[in-house]
């Protein structure tokens, strides 16, 4: 007789190699032909909602894995709801105006681009904004993440920039809107405004220069500034010092300079003087309104006071040009400072700046240090490397320039205070998140919402010709949101200004009736800030407000979040979400950030070609994403084997359920074995654990959750264990439908749980189960596995504890007999158990051998003396032949087997299965 064909081996399709790369693209076309999102927001339209907004990615360029990185913990989450039971609809979205547009389209057209006019130019963005859109989307959906592709928002839609102007209107209201000339953050490059969000800080090499201003009125006396940007030195008005700091005037050669006593020594080393003597010191207060004269300007420079002033570098006397900086513009305010700023749009001088009129200002650094040193002014230069101010977008240096800007004043109606008391009723994940947004906006100036550029959100402003008034009010942003709204923003660059204001509209300040159009558009952040007015409160789909979760990456804090909080409380009065969730950035093994130069870039796309989707997702899941995150080949090949050990767990549990009838032959938990109830012990556990764990979002906490128990619960120990009792007992018999109750149960419950993370696969494995388990067109409409408190027995736990131990000590034992080639399989061996402890020894004795031998793998075990043998932790072990023949069926040995007269090969038990099986 073939015995084999006696044995319940498994029986699936479900392929033990996924070839995820083939596989995927399958179950995307199956989400596209059922409609995935509008069935899952069908199935759940009753339900209540859960709002997790999209922050829109520019639509520049393709994906990176920064982005990938987003999609799918924005993903994850969406999913799990879903599976929560909640409403939990996911509608993406682009940023597709802007600065990273203009200037990729710009920069692509070259000369050219100064040939077309603005809506020519606005035109050409729209093409390309959309082009890539459509290229992200693709992208995003490869990656498994179900969203209203087909329906996105973007910023560019007419209702969409309607919207940003009504949210602009609640702002013009209240009056936290003006017109001023102030310094703000300027792109020489890009010609433009950039606002605190836009500016990134990376190392720059400086000129560090020493200058000597001449006192007035005050024979061989100079004060002594230093300043790592000569080029504003034309623009310097005054020179600030510390009231309360102690300066000296020092001798030197028969000058005398004027600097702070702390820094004489560092100071004086720098302009390589030896010989000094201090005349006299005094509190910096006692300069205040004394006036230097300017080395190479035809004007004064008068002595102020600043608390700003520091003993950090320098000399304690700080340069001070209030058209270039916002303290020196502070400062300027104060003392009614003149601002001088003779720099134009694209960083060249003006013919304010004297003789370096036409220069530009990198250039004149050169020149100006020149005739500072012929004309005996400067006292030392060098270089120093610093942090300094970038554009996010060209990574050129920017300067600060004062220019006529549009601002909202974040003072005005204690507008700022609601702000920051709004920031406390939010749940910021991780918890630092709270204190790094406050302080940002603390610290912000007024925002700069004006840009001298052509791809944006015009701002309706207009110039009365008889008075030159510039009027952005009520009345004329009501008219234009109104034409916005039906023909979207080119209708301000494309229509007359009579047909853009209110009929009979007139100056408010003189009664002037000719109007010219100002073509300045709205700074980005506004566009995108806008979005919980222009989506979350206007999608019939989304409406809910605030939504319940904003997740971006940490840079945000200072980007959308702030803008978008900034915003809402204006419009809404309060924040515009429950919680916000950040994530750092990605890096490579060795902690480096990724970049071409470095060759050490990954491209998501490449990745997904390599391994699949999946791997990509399970390694975000992996990630504690509060942290900066690692990737690599290495790293990736590490979720490929813990990929691999998922797989062939849920392989193992559908091949060994395939005649399994959940309706008809599952067993009740009392009447389960005991083994399984501590299976179904540590499932349930398991299910309570990653369910918290998605609760908190932890996800790399449900990665190894889910990890450990297959791999170790499941495969090392229970799955081990019961192999020979479902594939040898008989098919109906309650012993191997124990174990089936269990296999169909974690099956279950490990699809829905992986289902967020390994979504392909899932829902691969959602295909496999049996039909009448398939309620839905796709496992994410599933209700998510509850755990029962009943199945959590801690003394059974406490218990298994124990055995599970001893269980080590064998293994070991028999590990030691293989190598040595006593046994072969763990079935050739008998194992004799000297336990140490009397208890449990006791404890142990109150189950059958034949029991233990099951949970050793061995084919018998008794309890007695050893001599010599392995010393385990909890007994002493001797492993020895096992005694009697093997049986053909199950393989183990056992003294009768041979005895049967009708079944002669195999053991007692085998032969009482076939007899009842008939076979």
């Amino acid at each position: 007789m073939n015995y084999k064909d006696t044995i319940n081996l498994p029986k699936t399709d479900f392929k033990m190699k996924a070839n995820l790369k083939s596989l995927e693209p399958t179950i995307l076309e199956k989400w596209e032909d059922i409609d995935a999102a509008n069935y899952l927001m069908e199935n759940r339209k009753d339900a209540e909602k859960y709002i997790l907004h999209d922050g829109p990615p520019y639509a520049n360029g393709d994906i990176h894995l920064g982005t990938a990185l987003n999609k799918v913990l924005k993903d994850i989450v969406i999913k799990y709801k879903t599976l929560r039971g909640y409403n939990s609809p996911y509608v993406p979205g682009w940023d597709t105006h802007g600065l990273p547009i203009e200037h990729s389209v710009t920069t692509k057209l070259g000369d050219k681009a100064k040939e077309l006019d603005k809506l020519e130019i606005r035109k050409i963005c729209e093409e390309f904004a959309m082009k890539y859109v459509d290229i992200q989307k693709e992208s995003f959906k490869r990656l498994g993440v179900i969203g209203f592709w087909e329906d996105p928002y973007l910023t560019l839609k007419p209702e969409y920039e309607a919207k940003v102007l009504e949210v602009l209107k609640s702002l013009v209201e209240t009056g936290n809107v003006y017109r001023g000339k102030k310094p703000i953050y300027w792109c020489t490059e890009c010609e433009t405004a950039l606002a605190e969000a836009e500016v990134e800080y990376h190392d720059h090499k400086s000129d560090s220069i020493y200058v000597k201003f001449p006192m007035k009125e005050e024979k061989d006396t100079y004060i002594v500034i230093w300043t790592t940007t000569p080029w504003t030195l034309p623009a310097n008005v005054a020179i600030a010092v510390h009231p309360d700091f102690e300066y000296a005037k020092v001798k030197v050669d028969g000058e005398y300079w004027i600097l702070a006593k702390e820094l004489i020594t560092k100071t004086l080393e720098q302009t390589h003087i030896q010989q000094y003597n201090i005349i006299e010191t005094f509190k910096g207060q006692k300069l205040e309104g004394k006036k230097a004269v300017h080395p190479f300007m035809n004007r004064d420079s008068l002595i102020v006071l600043a608390d700003y002033v520091t003993l950090d570098e320098g000399t304690g006397c700080v340069h001070t040009a209030p058209g270039h900086g916002v303290d020196d513009y502070k400062t300027g305010l104060k003392y009614n400072l003149p601002i001088i700023s003779p720099v134009d749009d694209r960083g060249y001088f003006t013919k304010e700046a004297g003789k370096y009129a036409g220069l530009k200002i990198w250039d004149a650094n050169e020149v100006i240090i020149s005739d500072l040193k012929e004309s005996n002014f400067l006292l030392a230069s060098g270089k120093m490397v610093h942090s300094y101010p970038h554009c996010w977008r060209c990574k050129n240096p920017i300067i600060f320039r004062a220019t006529e800007q549009w601002f909202i004043d974040l003072e005005k109606n204690n507008y700022r205070e609601k702000v920051l008391e709004q920031i406390k009723q939010v749940n910021w994940i991780p918890k630092w998140g709270e204190n790094r947004i406050t302080s940002m906006v603390k610290e912000r100036p007024d925002w700069v919402i004006s840009r001298q550029r052509a791809w944006g959100i015009p701002i309706p402003a207009v110039r009365c010709e008889q008075c030159g008034d510039l009027i952005l009010s009520v009345e004329t942003l009501d008219s234009v949101i109104d034409i916005v709204r039906n023909y979207g923003s080119n209708a301000w660059f494309e229509k007359d200004i009579k047909d853009l204001l209110p009929k009979n509209f007139v100056c408010p300040k003189c009664g002037g009736s000719i109007f010219s159009k100002q073509e300045d558009i709205l700074d980005v952040w506004i566009d995108s800030g806008s979005s919980f007015e222009a989506v979350v409160n206007t999608r019939e789909e989304l409406k809910k407000f605030p939504a319940d979760l904003y997740l971006e990456g940490s840079d945000q804090h200072r980007g959308w979040f702030q803008s978008s909080i900034f915003l809402s409380v204006a419009k809404h009065g309060r924040a515009p979400y429950k919680a916000v969730l950040t994530h750092g950035f990605i890096k490579d093994e060795d902690g480096r950030k990724m970049s071409k130069s470095l060759g050490n870039v990954i491209n998501p796309r490449d990745v997904i070609d390599k391994y699949g989707a999946d791997i990509l997702r399970l390694w975000v899941a992996s990630s504690d994403y509060t942290m900066d995150i690692k990737i690599s080949d290495n790293i990736l090949q590490q979720q490929v084997e813990i990929y691999r050990k998922l797989r062939n767990t849920l392989r193992f549990l559908l091949g060994n359920i395939y005649d399994f009838d959940p309706q008809k032959d599952c067993v009740e938990y009392e009447e389960m074995y005991e083994i399984d109830k501590w299976a179904m012990l540590k499932l349930h556990k398991l299910i309570k654990d990653v369910t918290a764990a998605y609760d908190n979002y932890e996800f790399y906490k449900v990665h190894y959750l889910i990890n450990n128990f297959c791999t170790i619960d499941m495969s090392s120990i229970y799955l081990d264990i019961i192999k020979d009792r479902i594939y040898v007992e008989g098919k109906k018999s309650k012993l191997r439908r124990s174990a089936q109750t269990v296999l169909y149960e974690a099956l279950i419950a490990l699809t829905k749980m992986m289902a967020p993370i390994i979504s392909f696969t899932a829902e691969e494995v959602y295909d496999y189960l049996p039909t009448s388990e398939k309620k839905y067109k796709t496992v994410f409409v599933e209700q998510w596995p509850e755990y029962n408190e009943k199945y959590l027995e801690p003394k059974l736990e406490e218990k298994w504890e124990v055995i599970l131990s001893l269980r080590e000590d064998v293994l070991k034992a028999l590990e030691e007999k293989r190598k040595e080639k006593l046994i072969g399989n763990s079935l050739d061996a008998k194992v004799i158990l000297d336990i140490h402890d009397q208890d449990l020894k006791k404890f142990l004795t109150d189950f059958d051998e034949s029991f233990l031998a099951d949970i050793f793998i061995v084919s018998q075990c008794e309890i007695g003396s050893v001599d010599e043998g392995f010393d385990g932790k909890k007994a002493k072990i001797k492993i020895v032949q096992a005694i009697g023949k093997k049986c053909e069926r199950c393989w183990k040995i056992d003294p009768q087997t041979g005895k049967d007269e009708k079944y002669p090969d195999v053991c007692p038990r085998c032969a009482k299965v076939l007899r009842a099986e008939e076979y």
